[in-house]
This record gives C-alpha cells, sequence and structure tokens, in this order.
C-alpha cells in the first residue's frame, strides 16, 4: 500500500513540475507548483516527518506562493508586451540546466547515507526541540542567510511590481 502511495505522489510531484515548466500562464504554472508543493509534503509524511510536512505546507505552500501569485497578478504579464526570447538566451538556459543536472548527479553519486547512525544514537530527531537546537547551533548563519534572501526578495518584487510615474 505504502508503495502505491508512493509511487501516486512521486507521478503527481513529476507530473506537476513538468507543468510547471511547460505551462505558457504564469498563474497556471504558479498553482501547478501549489499542487507540486503538497505532493512533496506527502512524501514528507510518508517518511514519519510530520513537523517538516507542516512547515512545507504552511511556508511554500502558504507563504511564497501566495507571495509569488500577488507579484505575478501586481506585474500584468501577457504575451503582447513580453519579448520573444534570443537563440542565444535559450542555449545558454539549457547548457546551465544540463550542468546543474551534472552537479547534481554528482552529488548524488558521491553521497554517503549515514542513517544507521541516526538509528544508533536513539534521539527523536523529528520532535521541534531537536529540530531548533540543530538549526539555531550548527545552522545559524545559513538560517540567517535565508532570511535575508526572503527579506530582499519581498523588497525586490514590491520594487519590481511598483509602477513608475509618468512624467
Amino acid at each position: 500500500m505504502i508503495t502505491i502511495i508512493f509511487y501516486i505522489l512521486a507521478t503527481i510531484t513529476l507530473g506537476t513540475g513538468i507543468l510547471t515548466v511547460l505551462a505558457k500562464n504564469p498563474i497556471h504554472s504558479a498553482v501547478y507548483m501549489v499542487v507540486c508543493f503538497f505532493s512533496i509534503a506527502g512524501h514528507f509524511l510518508m517518511l514519519n516527518a510530520q513537523f517538516l510536512s507542516v512547515v512545507h505546507i504552511i511556508v511554500y505552500t502558504g507563504a511564497i506562493m501566495i507571495l509569488l501569485l500577488f507579484t505575478l497578478m501586481l506585474m500584468n504579464l501577457s504575451d503582447q508586451h513580453e519579448p520573444k526570447k534570443k537563440v542565444a538566451s535559450r542555449i545558454a538556459a539549457a547548457v546551465s540546466v544540463c550542468l546543474t543536472a551534472i552537479v547534481i548527479l554528482a552529488v548524488f553519486l558521491k553521497a554517503n547515507v549515514v542513517i544507521e547512525s541516526y538509528k544508533a544514537e536513539n534521539i527523536d530527531f523529528q520532535s521541534v526541540q531537536v529540530i531548533g537546537q540543530v538549526l539555531l547551533d550548527e545552522y545559524m548563519v545559513p538560517f540567517e542567510f535565508a532570511s535575508i534572501l526572503l527579506i530582499t526578495a519581498m523588497i525586490g518584487a514590491v520594487l519590481i511590481s511598483k509602477r513608475e510615474k509618468k512624467a
């Protein structure tokens, strides 16, 4: 039963991820991304990581996607305002996607599984106390960089959506 649920969630995740990239309408793309985020939260639930699942739904599906939808709606994107992409930019995008795929594949091939050491320590790694302690002790600097990045993205979204005054 678990295997069937996994395959259903994996199909939904991959399908909506592909539809997110291939959709012509940015609003449709954002809706596909919301469905993809929910299916990823389902994967977290299958891994018995309830805290990560709830945080994923609240942060990504709730906050980030609403911010993205508001930004898209404020920018009023349409085909007539957007110029066609040049061939050079399409080639550069394809090359960057290939390089990223190579890096991700290399990371997966070089990764070492450390599940056995977690089982031996007899600590509940899903408790909020342990996650908070690790996040604010060992990963304090990346946590703060992520918060600065999110604030910068919000400021950028506001500046992009502001209309210029006509002289």
